[in-house]
């Protein structure tokens, strides 16, 4: 094999280095100190593997080995670089590493190829700074929402836009920097799999046929303070219960429907937050995710009928639901499918072809060009949490199926 696994490791527990706090796991998020410095480390190791790098308005580090005919649209690799809160090292960053081994393996070859390639490193794939997600991709592909970057605030108060500004960048350039159909050639990632399949099946890669869609919501629900003793059962306009009542309609729905699809709630914010006092505001997200968008739907129709239900039994109630984050389940493209196995057979990777429950930065350029994934295995399916895994061996035999690929893709 051309790729080398001692230099994606170097990679990999390099910018593990890099953290925005102290804590347990992996703690980068974007525009950070600690970012810019994985930023940093990602161009120049672009840069010693004869990239032209450049970042552009959103904070992407791009690197181009240009082709031979650099008019035609570049087939592009990579994922994104920031983290979740005590995540793991290998979430993004695998895939980031593996397009940048890609282009030292094309480096090394002194290759270069018809049509150029393009190694990509994203940010604000996660999402928990801004309670979004795919900032990163979505701000480059122009599917922001109305006002997103001035709307959407972080626990500080700060904007998306002061918060790039700060960072040095430019938000009213992100419009006129824009990617649109036909721009890039394709779009390959390679991911850690995030679940158990290819772990508990002994495979050592995954070929995604499609991700599943998502919508992400915050939901506030407003009543009336009073003391937690005094006042009646019957006599309170509680947030908290019309929550905990909302959130278990949501989840036993989704657990009903048999189809794989999931309900989350991963913030709870209450006010004022004594334990002697009811709760007179709520703040708390959904996450749910699903093959069919109907499923989404019919999990979201239960959550209101059961906020509707406390809010009729209880006057002094009101609540809002506000769509943070909406992403259509997507199919990758046959044909890159298709390549992607048969580099696959050819180096005897035992593998199996499969669906993503994660959401991804391949969902939102799956709009605008051709796509593929590959997967890696997570060992014991752990993702999100400091235990995450993947073995480097696996990571460099992605990496490799990805530059046959790509040396493939980029002679067409």
């Amino acid at each position: 094999m051309i790729t080398k696994t001692e230099r994606i490791k170097k990679d990999i527990t390099t910018i593990a280095r890099f953290q925005s706090k102290k804590g347990r796991g992996c703690n980068r998020f974007s525009y950070t100190p600690a970012f810019r410095q994985a930023a940093d480390y990602i161009a120049e190791e672009m840069k010693k593997a004869g990239l032209t790098v450049r970042e552009n308005a959103v904070g992407a580090i791009l690197g181009t080995l240009q082709g031979e005919q650099p008019e035609l649209a570049p087939v592009v690799s990579g994922s994104h670089l920031d983290s979740v809160p005590e995540g793991g090292n290998f979430d993004g960053i695998a895939g980031i590493c593996a397009a940048l081994e890609a282009a030292r393996a094309f480096h090394d070859a002194g290759i270069r190829p018809r049509r150029s390639f393009c190694c990509i490193a994203i940010p604000e794939e996660e999402g928990p700074q801004f309670g979004s997600g795919l900032f990163g991709s979505r701000a480059m592909c122009g599917q922001l929402y109305d006002d997103e970057i001035h709307r959407f605030r972080n626990a500080q108060g700060k904007s998306i836009a002061e918060v790039l500004t700060a960072y040095g960048k430019n938000p009213e350039k992100i419009a006129s920097e824009m990617i649109h159909k036909g721009d890039w050639a394709a779009f390959l990632e390679l991911h850690i799999e995030q679940g158990p399949v290819l772990d508990r099946e002994h495979l050592e890669l995954g070929i995604v046929e499609a991700i599943v869609g998502l919508k992400y919501y915050f939901v506030t629900i407003k009543g009336i303070s009073n003391h937690a003793g005094a006042t009646p059962m019957t006599m309170r306009a509680d947030t908290v219960l019309a929550m905990a009542n909302a959130v278990s309609a949501g989840a036993d729905t989704a657990l009903t429907l048999g189809d794989g699809t999931v309900f989350t709630t991963g913030i709870i914010q209450t006010h004022p937050g004594a334990g002697n006092i009811i709760p007179d505001k709520t703040v708390f997200s959904i996450d749910c995710r699903s093959r069919n968008m109907n499923s989404i739907e019919t999990v979201m129709k239960a959550v209101k009928a059961s906020l509707e239900t406390s809010k009729k039994q209880n006057s002094g109630l009101s609540y809002t639901i506000e769509e943070r984050l909406h992403a259509d389940p997507v199919e990758m493209d046959q044909s890159l499918q298709s390549l992607l196995e048969t580099q696959t057979q050819l180096l005897h990777i035992p593998y199996k072809r499969m669906c993503s429950g994660a959401g991804h930065d391949t969902m939102v350029f799956n709009h605008l060009m051709p796509t593929a994934m590959i997967f890696v295995p997570s060992r014991d399916g752990r993702s999100h949490v400091p235990e995450e895994w993947t073995d480097y061996k696996y990571i460099q035999q992605g990496a490799e199926v990805l530059y046959q690929t790509l040396r493939h893709l980029t002679a067409q």
